[in-house]
């Protein structure tokens, strides 16, 4: 590849970005396909792929090849998400923020479909530490709730919201990463139709939206929280212009994240109030463009809603959640509501944050779906088969084999499946949970959802 691939002009608005080396640049995109990487579940972890550790992810692996992930039950478990290398950059800011906290926080990923950077923020927290998942675009919506059901805690809330929703949330979040939508040049190696999209003119509309965002979101950031920023994008009007509007126009105070030379990562700092950032170009770093910064909120907590407690909280139907205790871990550790007709559970810490964002915010998952009791039985829902609190030793659990597994995710008949027992069964591969299926004297219920299932024909014909 050549400039004159690039869309027009672009070579040459990139003349002053820190670190741009026009002639490397060219030569990635050309020669150097986009690497594939995975992301481990700390929580389901299986031998899956070998593989080179990504150096500022641990979790994380260059494999060799790109396998058909479609065909691979234990990514459907849950067991590993594949994501693109530079942008889990954002594990090392937060294992740098958390350094000597212990506290327990809540973080909002504000732009989050499809899950992957929530998954990992996911992979940082603890369970007393609270995230919430946001997607702006409503067809987004069911991409990142099936994704954060597949990973599994139980200490996720995934909402719809527009940005200035949260503004109601005031000094709520401890952390706030808006990964802003941008003029994408930084995805061209891997997505060369991104070309199509940009021009000088996006990279400004760009640059305002993403002041409008963060200047929307920004009241509910705690004093002393953090706020991560990252784009897709290399245009300094999209990554350290904002970065000194930021300072400017809300006083932030940068913070430094330090970083191994090795890794090719540019450091940079912007020019009025030198804050810094971290440019990622494919030629240098083996991963995709990206830009992070992560910058601190100085201020106090005057009119802030953190202590808010709950005071129209369901009242609790003691009979029903003895039914459903049974079935999870630890069960005197989580809140217990209904939605509708069905049961969730989510930690019991998280019950007075939980109803402060119920009353301000469009949520559309909330800790773990259990399911619906009909009489003194339960009828599970597929997020508790995928959850890490559900009490295993309390179902049936059915392994399957690989090609038994592929028709399960198929919805197809499976084969060769002798039924010895009746009743609500885990499906399992390799002892990793794909889903529910109720087990019949001559034929089995697969309950694995229609909207999750595998549609491609074959292996030949998947390209993930």
């Amino acid at each position: 590849m050549n400039n004159a691939n690039f869309p027009d002009h672009f070579i040459e608005s990139l003349a002053n970005a820190p670190g741009f080396d026009a002639e490397n640049f060219a030569k990635a995109h050309q020669d150097q396909p986009s690497p594939t990487t995975i992301r481990v579940n700390p929580y389901k972890k299986h031998t899956i792929y070998k593989g080179v550790q990504v150096p500022w992810c641990a979790d994380a692996i260059y494999l060799d090849q790109r396998p058909s992930f479609t065909f691979d039950p234990l990514f459907h478990a849950g067991c590993y998400y594949v994501q693109e290398a530079s942008s889990m950059f954002i594990a090392h800011i937060m294992q740098h923020i958390r350094e000597d906290d212990e506290d327990s926080i809540k973080v909002l990923d504000l732009c989050a479909a499809p899950g992957g950077k929530s998954t990992l923020l996911s992979s940082a927290l603890n369970t007393d530490d609270l995230l919430v998942a946001n997607e702006i675009i409503k067809t987004r919506v069911p991409i990142l709730t099936d994704n954060l059901t597949k990973w599994g805690p139980s200490n996720i809330i995934a909402t719809n919201n527009d940005p200035k929703d949260f503004s109601r949330l005031k000094n709520f979040f401890d952390v706030v990463l808006v990964d802003a939508p941008c003029s994408g040049s930084g995805m061209f190696r891997k997505d060369p139709d991104a070309m199509n999209e940009w021009s000088e003119g996006n990279v400004n509309l760009c640059h305002q939206r993403q002041e409008r965002i963060l200047a929307d979101v920004f009241p509910s950031i705690a004093a002393d929280g953090y706020l991560i920023y990252s784009t897709c994008s290399y245009s300094v009007a999209e990554n350290e212009t904002i970065l000194d509007w930021l300072c400017e126009e809300f006083g932030m105070e940068s913070i430094r994240i330090p970083i191994n030379k090795e890794w090719g990562i540019v450091e940079t700092q912007s020019e009025t109030h030198k804050a810094h950032g971290y440019r990622f170009y494919p030629g240098k770093v083996q991963g995709e463009g990206l830009f992070a910064a992560c910058l601190r909120k100085t201020g106090n907590n005057s009119g802030g809603v953190s202590n808010y407690k709950a005071k129209n909280a369901q009242k609790p139907d003691y009979k029903s959640i003895d039914l459903l205790k049974p079935y999870i871990k630890d069960a005197d550790n989580y809140y217990y509501f209904k939605v509708n007709e069905d049961w969730l559970a989510i930690d019991r810490i998280h019950r007075d944050a939980l109803a402060m964002i119920q009353q301000h915010l469009y949520i559309k998952k909330s800790g773990i779906r259990l399911g619906a009791l009909a009489g003194k039985d339960l009828i599970p829902d597929h997020e508790l088969a995928m959850s890490l609190i559900l009490n295993k030793d309390t179902v049936l659990q059915t392994e399957l084999t690989r090609e038994q597994a592929i028709a399960y995710l198929r919805r197809d008949n499976i084969p060769d499946l002798e039924l010895t027992k009746k009743g609500w069964s885990l499906m399992n591969f390799e002892g990793q949970v794909l889903g529910w299926a109720k087990l019949l004297p001559n034929r089995i219920n697969n309950y694995y959802p229609k909207e999750m299932r595998i549609l491609s024909e074959s292996r030949a014909k998947n390209q993930e």
